[in-house]
């Protein structure tokens, strides 16, 4: 029963994104100025490390593949020699950053139309009270923004990752267990229905018929192990093959 609401439940909020798509975006624009100084904080000197460093490297162009993402992404570190690849991957991830944040740097990735972007984003969306609609909608908007900025880069949208509340290190998160497959499940729909890859890691990761991450995949509860990272690259390197 479960799944059929959700599913019911998914139909329904894009039915009401479809019809309200003009006020959507001007709310979203609104929230977007609100949340810029938040997303400062939260990255604060890292972040701006992070882009002077992307700025430094360049080297995006239309044979790259764009890792765009927050911490988990980040920490994946070089996801050219994860995926086992010989094609060029370069690591966009930024510890702390949302999809304002990641929204308002595109501008250092899609000016140049990359092979393909992998987005990882969500999870620090849904800190403090962000309900999960509202989440999933942000997500979406980052979605447009990129299809709309580089229409002819394959986007892959991946997955929130399921967390671990067990060793309470993360309060800002505290209940939201079971909000993450919710919000994957409004992403995946909205994919669905716009012909956007979904790169569903989520079940690959969680305990039993759990929504909980796996102990031995996360050192915090949210942040991933090396073993954490190989189940993940194990599942992106089907996407890989086929670029």
């Amino acid at each position: 029963m479960r799944i059929s609401f959700c599913r019911l439940l998914a139909v329904l909020l894009l039915v009401c994104l479809c019809c309200d798509d003009v006020a959507a975006q001007r709310r979203r624009r609104g929230k977007s100025r609100r949340a810029r100084t938040a997303v400062r904080h939260t990255g604060g000197n890292h972040h701006q490390q992070r882009m002077a460093l992307f700025e430094r490297e360049g080297g995006i162009d239309s044979t790259t593949i764009v890792m765009l993402g927050n911490s988990l992404t980040e920490n994946g570190k070089d996801w050219q020699q994860r995926i086992g690849t010989t094609q060029h991957v370069v690591n966009r991830g930024i510890i702390g950053d949302n999809t304002v944040g990641m929204t308002e740097r595109l501008y250092q990735i899609t000016p140049y139309h990359p092979k393909a972007i992998f987005l990882m984003a969500g999870i620090n969306d849904m800190v403090g009270n962000t309900t999960y609609e509202v989440v999933a909608q942000h997500v979406i908007a980052l979605i447009d923004a990129i299809r709309r900025q580089t229409p002819q880069t394959q986007l892959f949208v991946q997955s929130i990752l399921p967390i671990n509340e067990t060793g309470g290190h993360w309060r800002t998160l505290a209940g939201r267990t079971d909000d993450i497959p919710f919000a994957n499940m409004l992403i995946r729909a909205y994919c669905e229905t716009h012909d956007i890859t979904f790169v569903d890691i989520f079940p690959r990761m969680v305990r039993g018929h759990s929504n909980m991450l796996r102990q031995e995949l996360t050192n915090d509860g949210l942040h991933l192990t090396e073993q954490g990272y190989r189940v993940w690259a194990f599942e992106l390197k089907k996407y890989f093959n086929k670029l």
